[in-house]
């Protein structure tokens, strides 16, 4: 059984050119879905967001309105709790993703009314919408851009310990929370998105040890890139020998097929597959020594083997069983069908006998060609090829 780790697949938002309609050679299309699972989790069941919205405060709300035409004031305003988030996401053809944070937000502070002072609270229903994009590629990396961030604000609630509150005061709030909260909450998000980012990236940016023999550089070929249906990558692979060298495969582009409800498409071309095959197929030489336990016809081959040593060769007589060594010659190749996979080894067979304090006779040397039936799963991370003999 042989098992290639594959890059831990996660992603993130691109920018789609018009166009771009092929992925090249080690690429993987992703759901609308898929983005907003993986986004969700973790800028929300992470808490990352709330971390970082932890101890937000804002600035004081002065106001001439309120109880008896009394001034207003609410100051030490600050965020206690974030309730009920929720993360959609759209992919916007040729522009990118559209992040959309609906919450409850929770604030208090004190409150000043005339010469009453009180402990105020706050619920507040807002929406956050960013649009989002990668831009500036290099090595691998991109960076996470924030075009357009606005909030939207629903139903508000605000209460008093005395229960003395007047519709001036609750307008007051809410025209100065409008003005000032989305200069505070837009770059929280920000900040979030360009932690994710840098999680994401890197687990497209690693280096898989293929056994002892060598490794697979994963890394982000191009800016990811959007359409409407999906979110796509492009990723290089670099298989490498033990030692530096790099066993080159063809990297061109090739369409993949249509999501059709699932979540991730992902395409590795024959070619990737046939170099990173090099570093998992390594047979070193294997010697078998034929009895009639092992190879049910050795004593009639070895007789025949014997009447064919001239008699006058004391020294090439002798009892010495037949031995069969196999040695794999040549890089094995995958051959991908619409559901088959086949792998071809050639190795070298040679049928000998090792004189007892004499040289070795060898009776056959024969290459053969072996096609091998590959079953193909994956589990836990890691593309599985059981092989058998076709």
């Amino acid at each position: 059984m042989t098992m290639l780790k594959l890059f831990g697949i996660v992603f993130f938002c691109g920018l789609l050119s018009p166009s771009q309609e092929v992925l090249s050679g080690l690429s993987c299309a992703v759901s609308p879905r898929a983005v907003q699972n993986v986004l969700s989790d973790a800028i929300l069941q992470n808490g990352l967001l709330q971390q970082h919205l932890q101890g937000l405060v804002l600035p004081n709300i002065m106001g001439d309105g309120g109880l008896l035409n009394s001034p207003t004031s609410i100051t030490g305003l600050h965020l206690v709790k974030v309730w009920l988030p929720e993360l959609s996401v759209v992919l916007l053809s040729g522009i990118g993703v559209q992040l959309t944070i609906t919450a409850k937000l929770e604030l208090r502070g004190n409150c000043l009314i005339g010469l009453l002072s009180d402990l105020i609270d706050i619920l507040l229903d807002v929406s956050i919408t960013a649009n989002i994009k990668c831009t500036n590629f290099e090595s691998g990396t991109v960076q996470v851009v924030i075009e357009d961030c606005f909030c939207i604000f629903g139903a508000i609630n605000i209460n008093l310990l005395s229960g003395l509150l007047s519709l001036s005061v609750n307008d007051i709030v809410l025209n100065q929370l409008r003005a000032t909260l989305p200069g505070l909450l837009c770059p929280v998000v920000d900040i979030a998105l360009n932690i994710v980012n840098i999680q994401l990236l890197g687990t497209l940016n690693a280096v898989i040890p293929v056994g002892t023999a060598g490794t697979i550089h994963y890394q982000l070929a191009s800016l990811p890139f959007t359409s409407g249906l999906f979110l796509g990558l492009d990723l290089d692979g670099a298989v490498k020998q033990v030692g530096g060298s790099i066993i080159p495969h063809d990297s061109s582009a090739s369409a993949l097929p249509p999501l059709l409800g699932k979540s991730m498409i992902l395409g590795l071309r024959q070619s990737f597959l046939n170099a990173v095959l090099s570093l998992l197929i390594q047979i070193p030489p294997r010697t078998f020594t034929c009895t009639p336990e092992v190879f049910s016809g050795a004593s009639q081959l070895q007789e025949a083997v014997s009447n064919l040593i001239p008699a006058g060769c004391s020294t090439c007589r002798g009892t010495s069983p037949l031995s069969i060594k196999l040695t794999l010659s040549g890089n094995p190749l995958i051959l991908l069908e619409e559901s088959k996979a086949t792998v071809e080894l050639s190795v070298m067979i040679q049928v000998f006998v090792q004189q007892l304090g004499g040289p070795t006779l060898n009776i056959l040397l024969l290459k053969a060609d072996l096609s091998l039936n590959a079953q193909v799963s994956i589990a836990e991370g890691r593309l599985v090829l059981e092989l058998s003999l076709g």
